[in-house]
């Protein structure tokens, strides 16, 4: 197709507007209430273009570009001076009640309301009068509110109720006084309410974690991340100034993440900043420095028998250079056997299976969804968001028969109305898109895998029966067969949040059934850490593999790497294999009750101080770059391997001398970690024979920063493992894509440059999203389903089953330590069915005593009718809560006495 803009012709691609054609083409229009992730709707009249009949017309008239769709030899003008002299009458408008704050306003300099007013050439105000002024709100820890900015363009509004499903966010109106708030004062309720500080084209909605240390963002040092929280491996940029690091935003990937993050995810970062993180060695209690370390833990390794002992939250790197210390042998996942047993065999279903993990961008694309035991909203938020997106999938076929096109979004919605398409959700207790869901069941993993058998065996006979299944059930299994038979592209989640096989076994079963008559079957399991799939990838033995070595005498020196034990087993287990060890070596970042015994305690670089490479849920391998360089001795995690074991005369690590070679080794030795040293350039990369720099070039105050210590200005430290440059000096044209370290372009300040970044809107970076995929399916092998079907759960007298449930804050150990997320963590509790309340004459937040094992804990009773009877469910991750030994029987008696939460995990004083 080709179109004419400004007499000069241009190949396009079909089914678009003519705004994003436009931005696509590298042309600039202004643009305020248009997003590429949620379409057009027209209000703010900014982007008005002239729309020719033909190449003979001449006069033509005004259009907006976000609302006309292209047509073939379509003719339009954008520097036509009546359409230039209409946006700039706009902008105009605009400011008469904008405030002339932009010198201490948030997003000076990085605002997109700014850009779009230099580029129409609004330059004076005329406007001499007085200004509309509005209250603002206190909207919780994460989000500073501040309306007097506002330019009425309806963004937030239609992200936070539209797109993200929220409800405590509208706009109220009285006469020509409009408002963007809730109804009252009060904390922002939805998990994704920190993207309102992007998609603002103003400075209405800032992020309050960077005001409490603000920054102008050109005065950031930045690198490409990957988001730390959860499974799904959200792309971040991290922003550092004076040592600390202020700020996490969202870096654009066209298959993961797209434009939005989640709460966690964007505020959990401060935990890198935490007063009580580790900075010096400490040995035997006292604080050395780095060579008492490197002579210290090289003897003790060569004089005893080491195991290893690697963690989910750990890079790739680290993990393996540990594994190069001690020997493939003495190698052990630092996760529960069931954790450990769970990645291996998502990786096998993955690996071996016939059905393909879709990426979360495809998982928008899905027309019929089935989730089992997962509450994504909670454990994977942006996979939550993008069935949200979903559900609108089947509905907006209607819009398409009336030749409405899918980017018009108030005339789709308009159709849709409140329609969905078939979404099924079969979980322990609510979730948060149940409201979005054609039916839910409540049931323990166990009846839920039944459930999912029962699925599978309508969609292909030759899938296990399940046999008596109540004839609810039996209706609806039904129902969920037909709606995902009649898909053309139908979607399966689960994943290792119920800590069941028998769920992922059943969730493979229906993909597997599914995949026969449609290849457009995708199959989702989320993990429970950032890079529980690469730990499992890279192989290893058990934890309890591990205390057995120690305590049969095997071995007697254990080196912990980034992880804190008591969160993945029982803490008499784990106290007993610390008791028989001769020496303990953590290497961490911050303080968790395994430090409590340690003799020896490493200082290791946040993903902030450190390079690594993390495996999400789907297997794609994706690079962090290290932010800036770490104070006192603090290093990588691998960097502080590779010394030891080059001092302890480890002739394999002695080749490797930089995060390259390491990379380069676990291609070659890792089966299933082939092609990770192809996921970024090698250090040696030169773009016009320099670096890609990790400062803007408006980059300030470079020479006074250390005036305090030393008057003239330091050298700047130099990157060995990447070709990125601490500095404001480098190469400025457009970098590859893993190694974008900021979104700018000349005349686009803000966030909204990311389109100058992309093939075209919305679509992947130029030279492709970043990662490499490490799992494919193995489509000519046949599947095998799982053959084994659970007994239906059944109740047990004087007992309770106790489930993990978990929690967007407070489940995950790191964004937990961040002060901004700790405000949002709810206290303990017990949730409770409320027939099981009854026989223990309970009442809503009254205690309830439970014996798991040999440990007491004694918490408040949330009471509920949706969850099964017989069973209860404790937030996981919650200090004093059991997390680590469910799920598990629990014996029960009822208190009068005043609650006091079970002991917290024990921390070292530094």
């Amino acid at each position: 197709m080709q179109i004419f803009i400004d007499n000069k012709p241009y190949e396009i691609t079909s089914g678009k507007n003519l705004l994003e054609t436009c931005l696509s083409l590298g042309l600039d229009i202004p643009y305020f209430c248009w997003h590429p992730a949620m379409g057009s709707v027209g209000a703010c009249r900014q982007c008005a273009i002239k729309l020719y009949k033909d190449e003979n017309d001449k006069k033509g008239r005004l259009v907006m570009s976000c609302m006309e769709p292209v047509a073939n030899n379509q003719h339009i003008s954008i520097i036509d001076p009546e359409a230039k002299e209409f946006r700039e009458t706009v902008i105009e408008w605009l400011m008469t009640n904008h405030p002339h704050d932009c010198a201490v306003c948030d997003e000076g300099g990085s605002c997109h309301l700014q850009d779009m007013t230099v580029m129409t050439g609004h330059n004076y105000r005329r406007f001499r009068y007085k200004k509309r002024t509005h209250k603002n709100q206190y909207l919780g820890p994460f989000i500073n509110h501040e309306m007097n900015r506002c330019i009425q363009c309806y963004r937030c509004v239609r992200f936070y109720k539209d797109y993200a499903g929220g409800k405590d966010l509208d706009v109220f109106a009285s006469r020509s006084n409009v408002y963007f708030g809730r109804a009252e004062d009060g904390v922002l309720e939805s998990e994704f309410s920190g993207n309102l500080a992007e998609v603002c084209p103003t400075g209405v909605f800032t992020d309050k974690t960077l005001k409490q240390h603000y920054t102008r963002k050109w005065d950031l040092t930045m690198a490409p991340s990957i988001c730390q929280h959860c499974s799904i491996g959200c792309n971040t940029i991290a922003g550092e100034r004076y040592g600390s690091l202020r700020m996490i935003a969202n870096r654009y990937h066209g298959e993961v993440n797209g434009y939005f993050l989640c709460d966690r995810g964007r505020f959990g970062y401060e935990f890198v900043n935490a007063k009580d993180r580790i900075r010096k060695p400490i040995l035997r209690g006292e604080t050395v420095d780095r060579q008492a370390i490197l002579s210290e833990v090289p003897a003790i390794v060569k004089s005893s028998h080491v195991i290893g002992i690697g963690s989910p939250r750990a890079s790739l790197q680290a993990n393996f250079t540990l594994k190069a210390l001690v020997g493939e042998q003495n190698f052990y996942h630092g996760v529960s056997d069931n954790e450990h047993d769970l990645a291996e065999l998502a990786i096998r279903i993955l690996k071996d299976g016939p059905v393909r993990t879709p990426s979360t961008r495809e998982v928008e694309e899905a027309d019929a969804i089935f989730i089992l035991g997962e509450d994504i909203t909670n454990t994977a938020p942006i996979l939550a968001l993008a069935v949200r997106q979903a559900v609108r999938q089947q509905p907006s076929e209607s819009a398409l028969q009336v030749h409405i096109p899918l980017w018009n979004d108030a005339a789709v919605r308009g159709i849709v109305q409140d329609k969905k398409g078939p979404l099924y959700i079969a979980s322990l207790h609510t979730t948060k898109l149940d409201e979005l869901a054609a039916a839910t069941y409540r049931a323990t993993p166990d009846d839920t895998a039944r459930l999912g058998m029962a699925v599978a065996h309508i969609l292909d006979s030759a899938s296990p029966a399940v046999n008596n299944l109540p004839e609810d059930i039996a209706v609806l299994a039904e129902q969920i067969a037909r709606a995902l038979a009649a898909a053309k592209k139908p979607v399966i989640i689960s994943g290792a949040g119920c800590q069941s096989d028998v769920l992922m076994k059943a969730s493979a079963n229906i993909a597997a059934a599914l995949h026969k008559k449609n290849t457009n079957t995708g199959l989702v399991f989320t993990m429970l850490e950032c890079n529980s799939l690469g730990l499992a990838m890279m192989g290893g033995h058990r934890l309890q593999a591990a205390f057995n070595a120690v305590l049969n005498g095997h071995a007697d020196t254990v080196i912990v790497l980034e992880n804190d034990l008591y969160r993945h087993g029982h803490e008499s287990d784990i106290d007993k294999f610390f008791d028989a060890c001769k020496h303990v070596i953590v290497i961490d970042h911050s303080m968790h009750a395994t430090m409590a015994r340690a003799e020896v305690i490493i200082p290791a670089g946040t993903f902030a101080e450190s390079d690594g490479i993390l495996v999400n849920n789907e297997g794609r391998a994706q690079r962090f770059f290290q932010v800036y360089e770490a104070t006192d001795v603090i290093q990588e995690s691998w960097r502080w391997l590779l010394n030891i074991g080059c001092h302890a005369g480890n002739m394999h690590m002695n080749a490797w001398k930089n995060f390259e070679d390491v990379t380069n080794a676990i291609a070659t030795e890792e089966i299933l970690l082939k092609g990770v040293e192809t996921i970024s350039p090698p250090s040696q990369y030169r773009e016009a024979g320099q670096r890609i720099p990790r400062e803007p070039h408006r980059y300030s105050g470079r020479t006074s920063m250390n005036a305090d210590k030393n008057v003239s200005e330091p050298k700047p430290p130099e990157d060995p493992d990447s070709a990125m440059s601490y500095t404001m000096e480098g190469y400025r044209g457009m970098p590859p894509s893993s190694m974008i370290p900021f979104f700018w372009s000349p005349g686009w300040n803000s966030v909204q440059s990311v389109n100058k970044y992309q093939q075209e809107i919305g679509a992947s970076l130029r030279g492709g999203d970043p990662g490499i995929r490490l799992l494919n399916p193995v489509m000519e092998k046949p599947f095998e389903y799982f053959k084994a079907i659970p007994e239906a759960f059944r109740p047990m007298e004087d007992h309770l089953w106790i489930m993990p449930v978990y929690h967007i804050f407070g489940s995950e150990e790191l964004s937990a330590r961040s002060p901004s997320v700790a405000q949002r963590i709810e206290e303990p509790y017990i949730l409770l069915h409320h027939d099981d309340a009854l026989n223990l004459h309970l009442q809503d937040g009254e205690l309830l005593t439970l014996h798991i094992g040999a440990h007491i804990y004694t918490l408040p009773v949330r009471i509920t009718t949706e969850i099964p009877n017989g069973v209860a469910a404790v937030p996981y991750g919650f200090d004093g809560i059991p997390y680590a030994e469910l799920p598990e029987w629990a014996t029960t008696r009822t208190s009068n006495a005043t609650y006091i939460p079970a002991p917290k995990p024990r921390h070292v004083k530094t």
